[in-house]
């Protein structure tokens, strides 16, 4: 029996799609969104979330389009973003139509609440003469009402239906330029359903837990169902979706993504809990550690240890490393050597000169190799 490293995950197979000019699925990189909370039809709030949320390393974000005061907002929203712009439709399928016109890159549209087949087709076709790509994007809250009389209530089959059937009303119109998502509160549920979806269909698949909850509680949730799926494999974008700031759903995707190894972006720190053995505050270094080089986007490993126990076995894995010594002194490392020893100086400051230090040489070893 042959055994997988236990680092690889196996990435399932699926078509790619173009959202603008970012691709989704495929061997593209797992793409990490958001959705602004501001009101659409306030331009100005609206550019300035999405400028934080790109800032922390969103590749895709989506605004709601409820009324004809957000879709008139669009163009000027589009224009000054600096990623690709999906706009939410529910309900009113000619807010998807005027989306679409408004430069939207890509569509997404529920199916059990954007109308009938014939109102699909002209959102379609609006994104078809625009050029954008679109997304089914099912909820469990929100299926159509022929299906919950099917099966009783929501449940995987049911969603996957519902998928499926939007699916070949899109391909019945040789459009092709879509992913699919299968959303549901309950974790059980969003998993079953994406695990079904994903092995009847090869499009591009938007995974997400929906209405996970607060900052804490909807960072557990979502870190159980998107991990169980991206563990097996299956996601090319993911959303955390968070009763929060829009940026920490990018900073909570981005560090799903690191902890399975996906895709890697700015400074990870390796630090301990803490304890009695520790020979500096470990918890307040670390705090003002990752605030002072938030702004470091280069892919490295730093450890913060506070004691000998397990600070040189961890410095040997990352880039630089911190390990708490006696008497105020402290062992630096780099690279996993021992480099120096650090007395009586600023830990945090001493620190983020050398991430940015190691940051900029990275970045001139790149371009150099370029």
């Amino acid at each position: 029996m042959s055994i997988r490293p236990y680092r690889d995950i196996a990435r399932r197979k699926s078509r790619q799609i173009m959202v603008g000019a970012v691709p989704v699925g495929g061997d593209a990189p797992i793409t990490v969104q958001t959705m602004t909370n501001t009101l659409t039809a306030d331009a100005a709030a609206t550019i300035e979330q999405i400028r934080r949320s790109v800032e922390a390393g969103a590749d895709i974000v989506r605004v709601s389009c409820p009324d004809e005061e957000s879709t008139a907002a669009l163009p000027a929203i589009v224009k000054a973003s600096a990623v690709p712009i999906v706009a939410d439709i529910h309900f009113h399928y000619k807010r998807g139509i005027e989306a679409a016109k408004a430069g939207a890159a890509c569509l997404r549209i529920n199916p059990g609440n954007i109308g009938n087949a014939e109102r699909v087709r002209e959102v379609v076709q609006a994104a078809r003469d625009h050029g954008c790509s679109m997304r089914i994007g099912v909820n469990a809250g929100s299926l159509e009402r022929e299906l919950l009389e099917k099966y009783g209530e929501p449940c995987p089959e049911a969603m996957v239906e519902s998928a499926l059937n939007h699916a070949r009303i899109l391909e019945d119109h040789d459009f092709r330029e879509f992913k699919i998502s299968v959303k549901a509160s309950d974790v059980f549920l969003a998993v079953a359903a994406y695990q079904q979806l994903a092995e009847a269909c090869d499009y591009p698949l938007h995974i997400g837990v929906t209405e996970a909850g607060g900052l804490r509680t909807g960072t557990v949730k979502s870190s159980v169902g998107l991990g169980m799926l991206l563990w097996s494999g299956i996601g090319d974008t993911i959303r955390v979706s968070l009763s929060a700031d829009p940026v920490e759903e990018v900073k909570v995707g981005f560090d799903l993504l690191k902890s399975l190894n996906l895709r890697h972006r700015g400074v990870n720190i390796i630090s301990c809990p803490s304890c009695a053995r520790q020979q500096f505050d470990v918890i307040r270094t670390v705090e003002a550690l990752e605030q002072r080089v938030a702004h470091i986007t280069t892919p490295m490993t730093v450890s913060v240890i506070g004691c000998v126990v397990n600070g040189p076995g961890e410095a040997r894995e990352t880039d630089i490393g911190f390990t708490g010594g006696g008497n105020n002194t402290h062992q630096v490392y780099v690279a996993g050597i021992p480099n120096h020893r650090l007395k009586q100086a600023d830990i945090v400051e001493h620190l983020a000169e050398m991430i940015e230090k190691k940051a900029a040489e990275i970045e001139a070893a790149k371009a150099a190799a370029e």
